[in-house]
């Protein structure tokens, strides 16, 4: 699958982070992460299928976006790579992970766990499809649209940052909206399998956020046995955004250990 992905090459000698991002966000909303560890790292920042830069599938499918990682990786000829995935990101860094453990130093999951979740995107749905691409004048009139449904102003930003305008000069969302709403009933599951992960392991959580849970430890602990947590207190799902310094403070330590 040809996704696409952008490198930020320290130098030859370094070791590689993969990061990946959320539902319809794209490479550049890590970019604060990509920031901090481009001195020290070689950086990978990826779209995910259906989304940014990348081509639009006939569904998004959790184990084909993780088998897109791995051709990245032959491609690019590494042997083992460091990966960061927020949120969707995060599930398809645990499967990658599951699926080709050998290739992966260190796994950095943020506020997402290995379960199957309940629909919550009920209003972000309703907010984009209330969005009259063909009669706005620009952002402001879709911000407008989707505050109908999308209370928070911060969302409504983060999800204006995929509104551009083609080359004919229409309006139009760089993820696949609708594919992305039919695939969700598989986006928010989560495909058990007796695959582990041994190797360093940690999960981040906002400590507003409901997206990893006391009961999620136990799926935790059977796919990824040495699974560290951290919790970062007065953040909610969008951790590495809200208090992005303590973020990549806990990922540096975290991608120091051997």
């Amino acid at each position: 699958m040809d996704i696409n992905y952008k490198i930020s090459q320290c130098d030859n000698s370094s070791s590689w982070l993969f990061l990946i991002h959320g539902l319809f966000g794209s490479a550049d909303n890590l970019a604060i992460i990509k920031r901090h560890f481009e001195k020290q790292y070689n950086i990978v920042s990826i779209d995910l299928p259906d989304h940014g830069e990348s081509k639009w599938t006939n569904g998004f499918d959790v184990t084909n976006a993780a088998n897109a990682i791995n051709d990245i990786v032959e491609t690019l000829s590494l042997s083992s790579v460091a990966i960061l995935g927020h949120s969707l990101g995060g599930k398809v860094a645990m499967q990658f992970a599951l699926n080709y453990p050998e290739k992966v130093s260190h796994l950095v999951v943020a506020d997402i766990a290995p379960v199957a979740y309940n629909h919550r995107h009920y209003s972000i749905f309703n907010g984009l499809n209330a969005v009259p691409l063909d009669d706005i004048q620009g952002r402001k009139d879709a911000e407008t649209a989707m505050s109908e449904f999308i209370e928070e102003p911060g969302v409504r930003q983060f999800l204006l940052k995929s509104l551009y305008k083609t080359d004919e000069g229409k309006w139009s969302w760089r993820f696949n909206l609708a594919g992305l709403i039919e695939s969700y009933p598989h986006i928010v599951d989560w495909q058990q399998t007796s695959k582990q992960f041994n190797g360093p392991t940690l999960f981040i959580k906002g400590g507003n956020s409901d997206y990893i849970t006391a009961d999620h430890k136990a799926a935790i602990g059977i796919y990824f046995p040495n699974a560290k947590a951290h919790i970062i207190e007065g953040v909610g799902h969008w951790l590495h955004a809200e208090k992005p310094a303590a973020f990549n403070a806990i990922v540096e330590r975290m991608l120091q250990k051997n």
